[in-house]
């Protein structure tokens, strides 16, 4: 991608430049959702930081995530670190301890470093959506300038001739949208129009489309891997766990 004259741009710094623009330069805006195994997040912040590019990491506030030597240490190479929050699941849906959990789980992310944007956790076989907990709040209150499901995925993202992509891996693929049950464009879907599914696609796709200027790429590094035995557990996991997935996205109509 930078042999293609893409930028790479943090969340942060994407929302703090949004209004002025980014004149002719293409860009990738590169975030990963540190679910769980932070070892995996930082062996990937570190070929990153030796290529000079600087990602966003989003932290959950739970055990598997919160693992406070990997959160330091990514800090430490440049990388921004924001939060991945979930406090409407963990609360069972009670806004009030939810909004009071979300301040004091901001506060602790931002020991390590001045959180400025979040990002809500799927929690994909919960019954609660974490984003609803803004129908009642406002996170630019607690000084968040961005909310990537809510500032960056509108109605104009993922046009087959548009400029605006959104790409995740949070199904084992780059188009398993209709696995997803709440990880997706709010706007389109990407399934059947944009031909992305594997990694080799979406190199394609972005070398050959001069007319894309905005990419957010999304993955979780817990997914990645070069050893054969770790790769063929994650893609049989992966596999039923979107049966499931897919079971709850048409019974929710999602």
């Amino acid at each position: 991608m930078q042999k293609l004259s893409y930028s790479f741009y943090t969340l942060e710094n994407y929302f703090q430049h949004r209004e002025s623009g980014f004149g002719h330069t293409r860009i990738i805006i590169l975030r990963h959702d540190v679910d769980k195994k932070p070892a995996k997040s930082l062996a990937l912040a570190q070929i990153e930081a030796s290529l000079g590019i600087h990602a966003t990491y989003y932290f959950r506030i739970v055990p598997e995530s919160n693992q406070p030597d990997f959160i330091r240490r990514i800090a430490d190479l440049g990388h921004e670190i924001a939060y991945h929050y979930e406090d409407l699941t963990i609360c069972k849906e009670d806004t009030e301890k939810a909004y009071e959990s979300f301040q004091k789980n901001l506060a602790y992310f931002s020991t390590y470093y001045p959180v400025k944007t979040i990002s809500m956790h799927g929690s994909p076989a919960g019954k609660y959506d974490n984003r609803d907990i803004w129908h009642t709040y406002d996170y630019r209150l607690s000084g968040i300038i961005g909310e990537p499901y809510f500032d960056f995925l509108d109605e104009n993202v993922n046009e087959p001739d548009g400029s605006r992509f959104y790409f995740t891996d949070t199904a084992g693929m780059w188009d398993g949208d209709k696995y997803n049950v709440r990880d997706k464009s709010i706007g389109r879907s990407s399934n059947g129009k944009v031909k992305v599914h594997t990694t080799d696609d979406l190199i394609r796709f972005l070398t050959t489309n001069r007319n894309v200027r905005e990419v957010m790429i999304n993955t979780h590094p817990q997914r990645w891997t070069d050893n054969k035995a770790e790769w063929l557990l994650e893609y049989t996991t992966q596999k039923a766990k979107n049966i499931i997935k897919r079971f709850l996205v048409l019974r929710t109509g999602q």
